[in-house]
């Protein structure tokens, strides 16, 4: 096993950095870009991250360990969503830096709400994500105000996590606010999550993008079965619903939307695993599953 500490710089650092903010913000597309791969997923429908996914960096001096939680929800209540605001709050106690990200040009309930939760004793610096979009320079410059009032950041910044604007130098602003140490993982690791959980994530990425608004919200995905043949990856993944007319649209007419779903998804395993892929789908009622907190338990939800 590498020696982690070999050649080290005598002030290298390394920490955890939490990903916060309202659902739909970028968190998910600002930790991929920062990491340089994608490893969350992501949609333009809220709550796509569930389970928190950490992304690893590491650099000559020092090793971001970045931690993206689920959007902090509160227009659907069930115990799914209580849990993954327990996550939420039970991440920004463990970390040592915290970036609450924030859409260009839009703050509104839903920010304070998340904004309340952020530790008094942490460092957080807000990240003005989509700041490409906030053409008008002297709204900009208002919104920087109205936010640096809200909340004592120690830095403001504005970023596009899309286009990959700034994000160098939001590293260099979470840098000094990490630790002195040495690094906790291999310098060449991404993520600490396996590739069986990242299967199901990648299937749950598709579902979310195309099926309807409230569908995913009473759905779940888990790996059922994944073995490596030779080279090829044999993947066995299950999508639970909560109604049989819920199964009847993840399939489809003639189940081409399923189809759609599983090429894809073998299309995104077979780029992040560099290797042949060979997937199965189906599809699954569980009635009322999104209540059950002893179900959810074993989802780690």
């Amino acid at each position: 096993m590498t020696d982690l500490t070999e050649n080290l710089p005598d002030n290298f650092r390394c920490g955890f950095v939490a990903i916060v903010g309202r659902p739909n913000v970028g968190k998910s597309t600002l930790m991929n870009h920062m990491i340089g791969q994608k490893i969350s997923i992501t949609s333009e429908k809220a709550q796509t991250t569930r389970l928190r996914v950490t992304g690893i960096e590491t650099r000559r001096d020092v090793q971001y360990i970045f931690v993206d939680t689920p959007g902090f929800q509160t227009r659907h209540r069930n115990a799914l969503n209580d849990a993954l605001n327990q996550s939420v709050r039970s991440t920004l106690s463990d970390v040592d830096c915290v970036l609450f990200v924030l859409e260009a040009g839009k703050f509104g309930p839903a920010d304070l709400e998340v904004m309340a939760l952020l530790p008094k004793h942490r460092p957080v610096i807000c990240v003005i994500n989509k700041a490409d979009q906030l053409k008008d320079k002297a709204e900009m410059a208002g919104f920087l105000v109205k936010i640096s009032e809200a909340h004592p950041f120690v830095d403001i910044i504005p970023v596009s996590a899309k286009h990959g604007q700034r994000l160098d130098e939001l590293m260099d602003l979470i840098t000094p606010h990490l630790p002195v140490g040495v690094p906790l993982y291999p310098i060449d690791m991404v993520t600490d999550k396996n590739e069986r959980f990242l299967a199901a994530e990648i299937v749950r990425e598709k579902l979310f993008r195309y099926l309807g608004e409230e569908l995913p919200y009473a759905m779940n995905v888990e790996t059922e079965a994944f073995e490596l043949d030779g080279a090829m990856r044999r993947i066995h993944v299950q999508v639970l619903v909560d109604k049989p007319g819920q199964k009847a649209i993840v399939i489809g007419k003639n189940g081409e939307k399923l189809k759609k779903i599983s090429t894809e998804a073998r299309m995104d395993m077979e780029r992040l695993f560099d290797g042949k892929v060979f997937l199965q789908v189906w599809v699954k009622v569980k009635g009322g599953w999104a209540d059950d907190v002893r179900f959810l338990k074993q989802f780690e939800l």
